[in-house]
């Protein structure tokens, strides 16, 4: 515990910590979920602290610095592919004391699984901002009930769950998952969205070690790979139903946040922290064309347009005109993504449910080219349904857009999507009990089969759209013109080893 320098009082001292990864590449992000958690317990006078294993491990363990520096509580906030990795780091904060607690994705749609560990204490689901400080608080009132002192059930037993008493009434916290004092798993109503996100606090930006982070996102590059680029949400959620994508946290609603507020934060980021580049993250942060026109007039009228920024996820392109190209380039934009995911009319329609055509992509492509951005394209190799005749239309519409940056990635079926169920009941997938650390979606392998098309397929057509697309003449003149190439030449040498000629291990990223 630790002393509150809002009020003096003795609280609790919260780590947020992100597991270890082994199917990330190299490439570093900030983890903006911790980061909000961060944020929310500053807000309200917690003593709390970050750790990221992917910049901190090289120079401390986790391990290491709980014997060094004592913790009350430990969060953990992983995605599907790290849910391993985010038990064993779990276990390691039990052996020191510490009270755990599980978010994220995963955990919201399979909360049960987590609870039946040990060393996982507490599951949160759905967006952990509020239900993260009655929780403190809570725990609090466990701390008077227990002379100040939080306890395993068992002390022979570190790794022993923790048990919490029902009279200081864990049952009303929203969203929470917990053990009562006979052990058994209680999972309380779902918490509602709140929808009013600009009274959420900040992201804590400054507890980030930004100078050991090398870009925006693990599935695309930045702008320059000594930047000091930050991610900024401006906007939570997504209306659409994509077979393939689960939004468990932040649901199927789209909730912006208003014009000053994100100002207000982009502001912080450039003049106080020094970004020299910014990533927004949104879902989908253009389903308000109006607002992200107004956004991007606000950045130009506030002088914040020299700083250079990316959508690093896919803009729905149906939500697009040749204006606000033209005003995100006025704006300080430079790269634009959009999720294309496949070049077959039948297969958006039918099969991935995305809600647009080819024709639409076509014409977002051509409006941003116009305006001179950058464009980057995100396709999908593999969906249930998928032919070697679509997926060879998909590999001609990349071709013919000819992105900037082009990714090409095999589809993975994560728990809580359309694909998931579909795959349960009519192909070759993993159990629910699966190794969760193979579900990355930059893969080396297909994950799955379905009807007449098998894994060799998927995988030769996806090699096959890497020697089509980047062995071009144009496209090997235009990388070797690019500083970063040879600033990252061993790595873009291996990468390109596999992708190109299916040679060796690939170092992979997760979603």
């Amino acid at each position: 515990m630790g002393y509150s320098k809002y009020t003096g009082e003795l609280i609790l001292r919260v780590l947020l910590a992100s597991p270890h990864s082994d199917v990330w590449n190299s490439r570093k992000h900030i983890h903006m979920g911790l980061g909000y958690l961060a944020g929310s317990l500053l807000a309200h006078g917690y003593d709390v602290e970050i750790w990221d294993a992917s910049v901190e491990a090289d120079i401390e363990s986790l391990d290491e610095k709980l014997t060094r520096d004592h913790f009350d509580v430990v969060g953990l906030s992983a995605p599907t592919p790290l849910i391993n990795n985010a038990w064993e780091t779990a276990a390691i904060a039990k052996k020191h004391g510490a009270i755990t607690i599980f978010g994220g994705p995963h955990l919201t749609i399979q909360p049960h699984e987590s609870m039946q560990k040990d060393q996982v204490d507490l599951v949160v689901r759905g967006e952990a901002e509020y239900t993260i400080i009655e929780i403190m608080q809570a725990l609090e009132k466990e701390l008077e009930i227990r002379n100040n002192k939080l306890e395993t059930s068992n002390p022979q037993s570190p790794i022993s769950p923790h048990l919490f008493d029902p009279k200081v009434e864990w049952d009303k916290i929203l969203g929470l998952s917990w053990r009562n004092n006979e052990g058994k798993v209680i999972h309380n109503p779902d918490r509602p969205l709140p929808d009013d996100i600009d009274a959420i606090p900040f992201p804590a930006h400054h507890m980030f070690k930004i100078d050991r982070y090398t870009n925006l996102n693990p599935l695309t590059d930045g702008l320059n790979m000594n930047a000091r680029a930050y991610t900024i949400v401006t906007s939570r959620g997504c209306p659409y139903k994509c077979t393939y994508c689960s939004k468990p946290v932040t649901g199927d609603t789209w909730r912006g946040r208003s014009v000053d507020n994100v100002i207000a934060e982009w502001a912080w980021l450039v003049n106080d922290l020094g970004a020299t580049e910014i990533g927004i993250t949104d879902d989908i942060w253009n389903l308000d064309k109006e607002r992200a026109k107004a956004l991007c007039r606000a950045l130009i009228k506030a002088n914040l347009n020299h700083v250079p920024w990316v959508t690093i996820h896919g803009m729905k392109v149906n939500n697009t005109d040749a204006e606000l190209f033209q005003l995100m380039k006025q704006a300080g934009c430079k790269r634009v993504g959009f999720g294309v995911e496949n070049g077959d009319d039948w297969m958006l329609r039918n099969v991935i449910k995305k809600g647009q055509t080819v024709a639409m992509v076509q014409q977002a492509f051509a409006w941003a080219k116009q305006a001179r951005l950058q464009t980057m394209g995100f396709f999908i190799f593999g969906m249930p349904g998928e032919t070697e005749e679509s997926m060879e239309k998909t590999i001609q519409l990349a071709l013919k857009l000819d992105p900037d940056l082009a990714h090409f990635m095999m589809a993975a079926p994560f728990p809580g999507t359309e694909m998931w169920e579909t795959l349960k009941k009519h192909g070759d997938v993993f159990s629910d009990d699966m190794d969760w650390s193979q579900l990355v979606i930059q893969d080396n392998s297909a994950h799955f089969a379905f009807g007449n098309l098998d894994k060799e397929t998927v995988e030769r057509k996806w090699h096959e759209a890497h020697r089509r697309f980047y062995l071009r003449p144009k496209r090997i003149m235009r990388i070797a013109a690019r500083k970063d190439t040879w600033q990252r030449f061993p790595y873009y040498v291996k990468t390109a080893a596999n992708m190109l000629l299916g040679l060796g291990e690939r170092e992979r990223a997760a979603a």
